[in-house]
């Protein structure tokens, strides 16, 4: 197919969609707490849920769906709603469940497997109606008019975001998860870390349901 992305077009894009991912935001905020609270495995399949999330955008903003959901108050009111309580839910669920111990021992399989975590961090990134409105605002900003297939164009960028982001919340999560398993050592600390990961996204979810 036509109008592949160029060298210069990609490069530039591949920058700022680095930038994007490493800036402090929602995203990569769940995705360092996650870690922090369950240590390595767990954040780094919460990271790349997170991240495969953007392809769920992407298709919208190809298929022009994202720009339709902007237009329409009672479509993104909806999705709003639905990924504040979302999140509110993820928060309670670990406020709740906080382990009563600290790092899971050597080998020892974790309460909640990495494959269930790797989905939780799908759905909060594909139903998140802030992250729709963003890439409809930064994807077409480096999309080239004059060589046509806009729509071509921005699946292609959608997929280097997808591929930047999973390899920066990754990294997030293994380093994230290193520090938290040191620091849960002491028994106490690991349930308070989960609670202080619940807390996070309890916030984010109230942020996004009460925000405009």
């Amino acid at each position: 197919m036509d109008a592949l992305l160029t060298l210069p077009q990609f490069a530039a894009f591949f920058v700022a969609a680095a930038l994007v991912a490493l800036a402090p935001g929602p995203d990569n905020l769940m995705v360092l707490s996650l870690g922090m609270a369950r240590g390595r495995r767990p954040g780094v399949a919460f990271a790349l849920g997170c991240a495969l999330g953007c392809l769920n955008h992407t298709l919208l903003a190809a298929l022009g769906i994202s720009a339709l959901i902007a237009a329409s108050p009672l479509a993104f009111g909806v999705l709003k709603i639905a990924g504040g309580l979302y999140l509110l839910w993820l928060g309670v669920q670990a406020i709740r469940h906080a382990r009563a111990s600290g790092a899971l021992p050597a080998g020892a399989t974790p309460a909640e497997g990495a494959a269930r975590l790797f989905a939780k961090g799908l759905v909060a990134n594909a139903i998140n109606p802030k992250v729709i409105l963003f890439f409809l605002a930064f994807l077409p900003q480096f999309v080239d008019g004059a060589r046509g297939h806009a729509g071509w164009q921005i699946a292609q960028l959608g997929l280097v975001f997808t591929l930047v982001s999973a390899l920066i919340f990754a990294a997030i999560g293994w380093f994230a998860g290193h520090i938290g398993e040191c620091l849960a050592r002491n028994p106490a600390l690991g349930a308070w870390l989960d609670r202080v990961a619940g807390g996070i996204f309890v916030a984010l979810g109230a942020k996004l349901l009460v925000g405009r």
